[in-house]
């Protein structure tokens, strides 16, 4: 379903806090598609206590071989199924 997401007619949003990671980490939103598109989800989702969202996990190699985690979940905006981006982790 996360691919779905990158396809046209449906929606990759990233959050503010995922931003603001990406550019700590000194990443591109290019790096955290190539993930969503080549990674693997692991692990159960887990349900957000505040949000009820489901939460999951994907992690892959960015094109330059650094690992990533994203965490992120679905949301319906406006009819159109998206991929909200919580978060993400460079694995060291």
């Amino acid at each position: 379903m996360v691919r779905k997401c990158l396809q046209p007619g449906r929606r990759v949003i990233p959050g503010k806090h995922f931003r603001d990671e990406l550019e700590n980490e000194g990443l591109t939103l290019s790096d955290a598609l190539h993930v969503l598109r080549t990674g693997r989800i692991y692990g159960e989702p887990e349900q957000d206590i505040k949000t009820g969202d489901w939460k999951y996990r994907i992690e892959g190699k960015e094109v330059d071989g650094r690992a990533l985690k994203i965490v992120f979940c679905f949301k319906d905006y406006d009819g159109i199924d998206a991929a909200y981006l919580i978060i993400v982790f460079v694995s060291r």
